[in-house]
């Protein structure tokens, strides 16, 4: 199979419910723009991947249907609201019936993503039946999975999703791939993701952001050990 016919599908939550878990540092307000900016880090990324047959966003947000028709991708509107998992389902469903020979699921989180990080882990998938994973650093979620057919193992979005994942592949006779990319294992859940991606000198939309924020420097700065455990 070619990679030209995949499709990339980012489920992305609601922006005022977004990120619930960097409250102790942002407010409402704040957690909303930085979803939106790190949503439009990941859709730049991806459409400006040519070996990509397409890209499809999941989402009830108007500002998010809005994000996504600027850029030129699909919008499935999810009315129900569901959650990732259902999302996804959604997605996959649509694309089996649109005739898709693979899907590629990406959060909508990991705003250092690259169009060469997403052509490599293509590169690395190549022609089905094949599954490819990329662990989340922090909770042992799945930051990408690649699936050819859309429909080769059931999705099972959440912490530990990358082992469930990984063993639903073995059990359908598939060693799943699973490239070193760290631009996608790394996402941005908890303050000290901030703090840590605050470092990163990447020009994306969402450390922009981060940077206007009054008061970014001492809210987002790293403790000193951390600070000489990245500098090692």
């Amino acid at each position: 199979m070619n990679a030209n016919e995949i499709w990339c599908v980012v489920p992305v939550k609601c922006l005022q419910q977004a990120k619930q878990r960097l409250a102790p540092v942002l407010d409402a307000t704040e957690r909303a723009g930085l979803a939106r900016a790190m949503a439009e880090d990941v859709l730049r990324a991806v459409v400006a991947v040519d070996a990509l047959a397409g890209v499809l966003v999941v989402t009830a947000d108007p500002t998010v249907v809005a994000l996504a028709r600027e850029i030129g991708v699909r919008v499935i509107v999810d009315e129900s609201d569901q959650g990732y998992n259902a999302a996804v389902e959604h997605a996959a469903r649509y694309l089996i019936h649109a005739g898709a020979r693979g899907i590629l699921i990406l959060p909508a989180d990991v705003p250092s993503v690259t169009p060469a990080d997403i052509v490599a882990l293509l590169d690395a998938h190549g022609s089905g039946p094949a599954v490819t994973l990329v662990a989340a650093e922090a909770d042992g979620g799945s930051n990408a999975l690649a699936c050819s057919p859309v429909d080769t193992i059931p999705f099972g979005f959440g912490e530990g999703s990358f082992a469930r994942h990984h063993g639903a592949a073995r059990a359908c006779g598939i060693v799943p791939m699973l490239p070193s990319l760290p631009n996608l294992a790394r996402d941005i859940d908890r303050p000290d993701d901030l703090a840590a991606f605050m470092q990163s000198p990447a020009p994306t939309r969402a450390r922009a952001f981060l940077a206007a924020l009054k008061g970014s420097v001492d809210r987002f700065a790293m403790p000193q050990p951390m600070l000489q455990e990245v500098a090692s």
